[in-house]
């Protein structure tokens, strides 16, 4: 085993030389280390980070260094991603091992509550052939569950109201190896501890035209045969459900639309939207390298902050002006981005899909960039900066030292293909370190998340920053204290 870990001790070396020898460059390259990559203490909020991998049966517990503090097992594949109750409860969405029943992403169809030991406390399943639980989920103060759903409607309920039938392809879409003959449309329930159904809200309920009406003759515009796909049967794709403080209305956001949507939980009216007025003919649709009014492209996970306004992982996909990634935080009652963090190099940060952005206690924003499995906490403020960072190591069940863009997930017949390495995580959380969930339970570190004998990038590259340090390894003197530049993964941003 010391043989393995000198060889990635030495590869992680002379990585370091080849990136550091033009310093102004983004760290991207066909191979680098994973694990925690950055961590600067007493900036990044202190605490534990929850994720799936999204190939993977399991859910880890990382503390701050990347070590495992406490894991799940599963029979299922992740549906999309786990939260962690304060009771100390996994929530977590599972993808059902059976024939897709809509064959695009975001498939779910079962969410398990398990205690702290995996015990199964509690389920709820929504997976048939007309109705499906996909996405997102939360659990509400009083313990009922808010569940995102997918409903079956046929070309002539679609028809019927409203959808000009040239849009229709005759026989269905034939993409991937499958067979589209319906419109998936969202809608979202509430269930209680016993699985009764006591709340719902249907899109279907609400198509029209105006500021309240989702327009049904609305598509998403770009490639022609992902395009298709979503005109056809997954029309809106909502992908995120959150509640307001005071429980009273729901924010609700679509990825095809780009935008979000505020609804009142007693009338089911909608609101407020933001994000894409060319939807309701309320500005300027995007156009040839110009963004329109369009403020959000592909987003996903949009949370309702204490303040009143809303944090949004927004992907950039199909944007026009160029695709790049950033997680935003708008007021409502003015409409404007209040604060937003984004690479200053777009190749360094861009997920086209899936992602999240959770606001923490301490001011920070943590986010998930999905595509290679890239979480990063950067701090507030007009110049945030990132103060955490960790590429996962887990490729399907597999721990690798290194990220290879080889490792690629391969589309099969009946499985939807993504522009996502092995190692995605559709969502992460960050908690803190007094978050009642950990009370009373051993947080004792278990072993890195990469495997003992992986390089533990946010320390070593450290000593890999000056090259000519003078010892024998070609690293830098531990005890030297020249001023040190910062590693690669530091340049990115």
């Amino acid at each position: 085993m010391r043989k393995q870990s000198n060889f990635y001790t030495f590869a992680l070396a002379a990585l370091l030389a080849v990136v550091l020898a033009v310093p102004a460059q983004a760290y991207e390259a066909l191979t680098g280390p994973t694990g925690v990559l950055k961590y600067e203490e007493g900036k990044a909020l202190e605490g534990y980070t929850l994720f799936d991998p999204g190939m993977g049966t399991s859910t880890y517990l990382i503390d701050m260094e990347g070590n495992i503090v406490h894991t799940w097992k599963h029979k299922f594949k992740a549906g999309a991603h786990s939260q962690l109750l304060p009771n100390g409860h996994l929530l977590r969405a599972s993808h059902l091992d059976k024939p897709a029943t809509v064959g695009f992403g975001g498939e779910g169809g079962l969410l398990e509550e398990f205690d702290w030991d995996g015990k199964l406390v509690w389920k709820y399943k929504n997976f048939s052939d007309t109705s499906l639980q996909h996405h997102s989920f939360r659990r509400l103060p009083n313990g009922n569950t808010l569940v995102l759903c997918w409903e079956r409607k046929t070309n002539e309920e679609a028809i019927a109201k409203g959808r000009d039938p040239k849009a229709m392809p005759k026989g269905g879409l034939k993409l991937w190896g499958m067979q589209f003959k319906y419109t998936w449309a969202d809608y979202v329930q509430e269930v209680d501890q016993n699985g009764k159904v006591v709340w719902e809200w249907h899109i279907w309920d609400h198509i029209g035209t105006g500021p309240d009406k989702i327009d049904i003759n609305w598509y998403l515009r770009g490639d022609r045969n992902i395009v298709e796909l979503m005109d056809v049967v997954d029309w809106t794709h909502c992908n995120s459900v959150d509640v307001s403080p005071d429980g009273k209305k729901i924010v609700l956001n679509s990825r095809n639309f780009g935008e979000f949507y505020v609804i009142d939980r007693k009338t089911g009216k909608i609101e407020y939207r933001w994000g894409n007025p060319s939807t309701h003919d309320a500005g300027k649709a995007p156009a040839f390298i110009d963004n329109g009014d369009q403020q959000l492209f592909g987003n996903h996970h949009v949370t309702w902050l204490q303040n009143g306004h809303f944090l949004i992982f927004d992907n950039g996909w199909y944007r026009p002006e160029g695709n790049r990634s950033r997680a935003v935080e708008m007021d409502p009652k003015t409409g404007k981005v209040v604060w937003e963090y984004t690479s200053k190099l777009t190749n360094s940060f861009y997920s086209m899909y899936q992602g999240g952005a959770q606001r923490l206690e301490n001011g920070n924003t943590f986010i998930t960039s999905t595509g290679q499995g890239h979480l990063i906490e950067v701090t507030g403020g007009k110049n945030p900066k990132v103060v955490w960072e960790f590429v996962n190591p887990i490729f399907g069940e597999e721990a690798h030292c290194m990220f290879d863009e080889s490792k690629k997930y391969t589309a099969k017949k009946g499985m939807t293909p993504y522009d996502i390495a092995n190692n995605y995580i559709h969502r992460a959380y960050r908690y803190s370190k007094d978050y009642p969930a950990f009370k009373g339970k051993d947080m004792t570190p278990q072993g890195y998340i990469c495997g003992d004998d992986c390089p533990r990038f946010y320390k070593d590259y450290k000593r890999g920053a000056i090259l000519d340090g003078g010892t024998s390894e070609g690293f830098a003197n531990e005890n030297d204290d020249t001023e040190e530049e910062d590693g690669p993964a530091m340049h990115a941003y």
